[in-house]
């Protein structure tokens, strides 16, 4: 019988073999959002839990706010150089002056702001740093600042004896970068290089707080941060990080993994509100940061990006640690009602906040913000700056790590690859249950194929990698007595998959069409393959999680945001499936009449790089068939921080 009708026999047969089990084709939602809810669940009963008994509260903030620096890409701390600041203009009206200034928190990375104080004041004053949420000001394709969307919240503050430097973000700034990496632009190398536009705006709020310092007007012991929405979320970096700050009131601006991952909150959001989760963290600890410096946690009720329970959810939590520290009067919180807007129901409120803890003033508060300028009156550039490096942060903001290629020497390399394991474990890998080891699986023998002149005996079933997956394996080895001396495993990514579905689902009758049958077979990776067959060979397909059964249902933004939804908890699918082919292979190994062969696994481009790492993780000797890798780590896989430069503590 020729070859290439063995081929075509045998692909036909492995594909019924799916088919017999289940429809393998249909996606199922439900296997991760049970994934979900155990890994969020995880991570809000262990948050704040893990200080050590010998600690105290001081030494173990110091230690999460190491942790939290990490994962904004702020580690090691960035030197503060020059910040170069530049008064482009003033304004005086009704009873305060307005100057028009930028600064360059990291060189070429400019930040443009309005600094609010009163005309007239008798000493240096408290400051606020205010922050601003996304309010896009751009009239005939110039962009403003969202500075002047909030800009009444630094006029009001400056007529009630305050000075306010009100800072652009990033995305919305008079220089516009972007936040919406991942949220929109399919930047997913953003997370292999440790990048979040979070620990820019981090970054442009603590040199903020270095300018205010530098001004004569402004008293260094009384500094707060506010802001709402995006503002709000950049408060809780400053005060988390800066101990500077001592008054902090984060408006609309934090909720929990539950309401993010679980109630889909993470849709409402750009990625400017997350951290890369490396450490598994949920966002209570970044409130506990701010301890015991007085806090007023403040939100609308009706907030749908937002919502009133995890907002309650995180200042139960928070509440807690202020009253072990004896503080609980230094925490508030403000609910007032509404949706996502700024009511001057909060407004007045974080002011009164700001006045008893600044000022030790709780006089009730005589005016209400209104704008009072026009918002080309408050523009700071004429002319953006030709050495601005805005626009391009996410490229070099975080350091990449340089291709360090193993030793020659034979101990050296060894040592080399035990140590570059141990930095994917605690980075790329780190949300790994543990170490990949043999796992739950269940075969059943279902009947004896004939190919040509030979017979296989044909298994489909199940291998339990997580306790909500239980993903798909077929075995078929041959049904002669002699040993099996080789197994092929076939790893297919998502598209090979498909098309191996799409052709064969249906195959259980006796019409299969020979025309869609051969255009399976000449697939490459099935080519490769069942290319030179040999006589003694098993057959192995697995399929890890994210593919076929269990990937994630819906259209190209649903899928987006399931994507999301694991950064947030600290991960990424290609971690998650190398660790599952890791696993699946060590099982493998010990399946009756495969056990002790030679492994060789089959793959093509990321899902072939997957491989690579899955079989790094593991003791085994195997043999990698991997014709074609991803060209680079733009092109996938995503791993967290696998191409940023490690710090070396």
């Amino acid at each position: 019988m020729p070859h290439s009708f063995c081929v075509f026999r045998c692909a036909v047969f492995v594909m019924l073999a799916f088919s017999s089990v289940t429809n393998f084709s249909v996606a199922d939602e439900a296997q991760w959002r049970d994934y979900f809810a155990r890994r969020t669940t995880t991570l809000r009963d262990t948050c704040l839990t893990q200080k050590p008994a010998d600690q105290t509260w001081p030494e173990y903030q110091k230690h999460l706010r190491r942790e939290l620096y990490d994962m904004l890409g702020l580690w090691p701390i960035p030197e503060k150089t020059d910040l170069k600041p530049v008064v482009t203009g003033q304004i005086e009206r009704d009873g305060i002056i307005v100057e028009k200034l930028h600064f360059q928190s990291r060189p070429g990375l400019y930040v443009t702001g309005n600094l609010y104080r009163p005309s007239e004041n008798s000493g240096p004053l408290p400051a606020v740093v205010y922050v601003c949420g996304h309010g896009e000001v751009k009239r005939n394709g110039i962009a403003y600042g969202n500075k002047t969307h909030y800009q009444h919240h630094g006029a009001w503050f400056a007529k009630n004896g305050y000075v306010c430097l009100t800072i652009d973000t990033l995305q919305l700034g008079e220089i516009e970068g972007i936040h919406h990496g991942t949220h929109r632009l399919d930047m997913w190398w953003w997370l292999n290089r440790g990048y979040t536009p979070a620990g820019v705006e981090a970054w442009n709020s603590i040199r903020a707080v270095d300018y205010l310092v530098s001004r004569p007007e402004v008293d260094p012991t009384r500094l707060a941060v506010t802001g709402r929405s995006g503002g709000g979320a950049y408060s809780w970096w400053l005060a988390a990080l800066d101990e500077r700050i001592k008054c902090a009131i984060p408006v609309a601006g934090i909720t929990d993994l539950q309401d993010h991952v679980i109630d889909d909150c993470v849709q409402g959001h750009c990625d400017c509100m997350y951290f890369v989760n490396q450490y598994g963290w949920d966002y209570p600890a970044v409130a506990a940061l701010v301890a015991p410096r007085p806090l007023l946690i403040s939100n609308t009720d009706r907030d749908p990006i937002f919502p009133l329970e995890g907002v309650q959810r995180v200042h139960a939590r928070v509440r807690n640690v202020y009253r072990d520290l004896g503080k609980a009067p230094m925490l508030g919180l403000n609910i007032t009602a509404g949706e996502h807007v700024d009511t001057q129901e909060l407004q007045v409120h974080a002011l009164r906040w700001l006045n008893a803890h600044l000022k030790n003033d709780k006089n009730p508060i005589p005016n209400a913000a209104t704008k009072l300028f026009e918002v080309e009156e408050l523009k700071v550039f004429k002319e953006l700056p030709a050495d601005q490096r805005n626009t391009t942060v996410h490229e070099w903001f975080v350091e990449e790590s340089k291709l360090q290629l193993p030793p020659v020497d034979g101990q050296a390399r060894k040592a080399w690859k035990e140590a570059h394991y141990e930095t994917l474990r605690h980075t790329a890998f780190r949300c790994w249950p543990h170490e990949p080891r043999e796992a739950a699986i269940k075969l059943q023998s279902l009947k004896s194929l004939a190919i040509g002149e030979r017979t296989f005996d044909l298994q489909t079933g199940t291998i339990q990698t997580d306790d909500s997956f239980e993903l798909p394996i077929v075995v078929l080895t041959p049904s002669d007595d002699k040993a099996v001396k080789e197994t092929r495993v076939i790893v297919p990514d998502a598209q090979t998959y498909e098309s191996l579905s799409t052709y064969f689902h249906a195959q259980t009758s006796a019409t299969a069409n020979a025309e869609q049958l051969k255009q399976v077979t000449s697939l490459p990776l099935m080519q490769r393959v069942l290319a030179e067959l040999p006589s003694h060979c098993a057959l192995v397909f697995i399929v890890p999680r994210g593919i076929g059964p269990t990937s994630w249902p819906g259209d190209k933004k649903s899928v987006t945001q399931f994507h999301r939804r694991l950064y947030l908890l600290g991960e990424t699918l290609d971690a998650l499936q190398v660790y599952d082919i890791a696993t699946m292979v060590t099982t493998i190994a010990k399946v009756p009449d495969i056990g002790g062969t030679e492994l060789k696994l089959y793959a093509e481009g990321v899902m072939a790089t997957n491989v690579l790492y899955a079989a790094a993780a593991t003791d085994m000797q195997l043999r990698l068939e991997l014709p074609t890798l991803s060209p680079d780590f733009r092109a996938g896989p995503f791993y967290l921080n696998i191409q940023r430069k490690q710090s070396a503590d």
